[in-house]
């Protein structure tokens, strides 16, 4: 049975929270403890698997003076010629490993293998970074964390259609060297989490003629860039045909750059006012990908709940 099309919000919670106001709340790792990986997130006996290709972009037109790496996942059974639905995933290299925190491919094999999603194809692409000098050591933020890529925020944060016409111009026809991309708007989703879930949304938000599907978690709807200006840029535009799951936590960032629930909070309210096909689940966690992870076979198959097995 489909799932229904709706606009709302699920609360996941399950013990009473402090005030979000004033500075950045600490880690709260009991409350992120509660989301697990779930069946669907794990190999399961006689599930064939798909092929993942690895490539590095050296440069890009887009971004100039930044290499990446990307991935393309390719279902098992593939014919080669079929039109195939495809969902992009930034930070990809986070998402494309069958033993990391997302474990996309497993995720998209067992839903795949129970007829709960289309045969679909997955790009993963990293933001871009500059290479470590001979003798360099890994760079890391001043709190001792490894550094995100140098145009990261660039790309993810910047309100406009840049990255977007980077993935149509540059990813996709590399893409098509191995596979043939569905030309339906409908069957192309985009998924991103923190910079990279506003990046999901700019994306389907500026060309909502290339993609209609977005999954956004932890989201920055905040003033690194400018995204703070989207829930009214959403109230004040004509409702775009694109439908969005997005997921926060109680516990997120709050910074220089504003509160991520707040803004997550805003967003969802913007959405349900224009009546967007739009779900929200905010829960307990912090600003890590434990929650997102947790739901992302619940995801997948409401954003595609529509589309032809």
């Amino acid at each position: 049975m489909p799932l229904p099309r709706f606009a709302g919000v699920i609360f996941c919670a399950s013990l009473a929270l402090a005030s979000l106001a004033g500075a950045a709340q600490p880690v709260r790792p009991a409350l992120d403890e509660q989301y697990v990986l779930g069946p669907d997130s794990q190999p399961q006996p006689g599930v064939p698997e798909g092929k993942v290709m690895e490539f590095t972009l050296e440069d890009s037109k887009t971004y100039p003076g930044f290499r990446r790496q990307w991935w393309l996942y390719i279902p098992p059974g593939y014919d080669g010629k079929t039109p195939l639905p495809v969902m992009v995933f930034q930070d990809g290299g986070g998402y494309v490993r069958r033993d990391g925190q997302w474990r996309v491919p497993v995720v998209l094999e067992n839903l795949m293998a129970k007829k709960q999603l289309p045969k679909m194809a997955a790009i993963f692409v990293n933001p871009g970074d500059t290479p470590l000098a001979p003798g360099e050591p890994p760079r890391k933020r001043p709190d001792g964390r490894p550094a995100s890529a140098r145009n990261r925020s660039v790309e993810y944060d910047t309100v406009s259609d840049k990255y977007a016409t980077f993935l149509l111009e540059e990813i996709f026809p590399l893409a098509r060297q191995h596979i043939v991309i569905t030309d339906d708007p409908a069957g192309r989703g985009i998924c991103g989490s923190s910079s990279g879930g506003i990046c999901a949304f700019s994306a389907a938000w500026f060309r909502p003629d290339q993609f209609r599907k977005v999954y956004t978690t932890i989201g920055s709807f905040t003033n690194i860039r400018g995204g703070n200006a989207y829930p009214d840029m959403v109230r004040k535009a004509e409702a775009k045909p694109i439908r969005v799951f997005q997921q926060d936590g109680a516990n997120d960032i709050v910074n220089q750059f504003g509160s991520w629930p707040e803004g997550n909070k805003a967003m969802a309210a913007a959405l349900k006012e224009k009546g967007y096909d739009h779900l929200f689940v905010y829960g307990e966690g912090a600003h890590n990908a434990r929650h997102g992870a947790s739901i992302l076979p619940y995801a997948l198959r409401w954003l595609w709940y529509d589309w032809a097995r």
